[in-house]
């Protein structure tokens, strides 16, 4: 059976370094941080991308953008700029969804990823054909269902 295959938006990677004003960013961060235990275990699959890459590279915290650019080691795909993904976005943006947040997307669905996780909550109340969109609490809550 295929190993459970992910994209982490920037939101979702950047979580961590969110100041936990609320209980539910605080157990976001642990779910996330769940979440790249089971990838550094080999338990789930990473995808990454050129519009990840292109986000952190903006990103003006140093800290953070150390923190994340490692996990790009840890991806078992990459995906990078081109025709079928710029026509992937735009069929997504049809869905109600930005132009940074359909890039991702696309790039998660043409890395064969069954889940895109993010903390957008904006990007959460859309469904997008062919991936699942998903908060890390609730797709830690789906695996973890799944494995009893």
């Amino acid at each position: 059976m295929a190993k459970t295959r992910v994209y982490l938006d920037n939101c979702s990677l950047n979580r961590p370094y969110d100041k936990p004003l609320t209980p539910i960013i605080q157990i976001e961060v642990v779910a996330k941080t769940y979440v790249q235990q089971q990838i550094r275990a080999g338990e789930i699959e990473l995808a990454w991308s050129f519009i990840l890459d292109h986000e952190i590279t903006k990103n003006p915290f140093e800290e953070r953008k150390q923190g994340i650019i490692p996990w790009k080691l840890q991806s078992v795909a990459y995906i990078g700029p081109g025709e079928e993904v710029r026509t992937l976005a735009l069929t997504i943006r049809k869905c109600g969804i930005k132009v940074m947040d359909a890039l991702h997307i696309a790039c998660a669905i043409k890395a064969n990823c069954q889940y895109f996780l993010t903390t957008d909550k904006d990007v959460l109340k859309k469904q997008v054909k062919g991936i699942a969109l998903l908060n890390p609490v609730d797709f830690v809550r789906k695996i973890e269902g799944e494995a009893k």
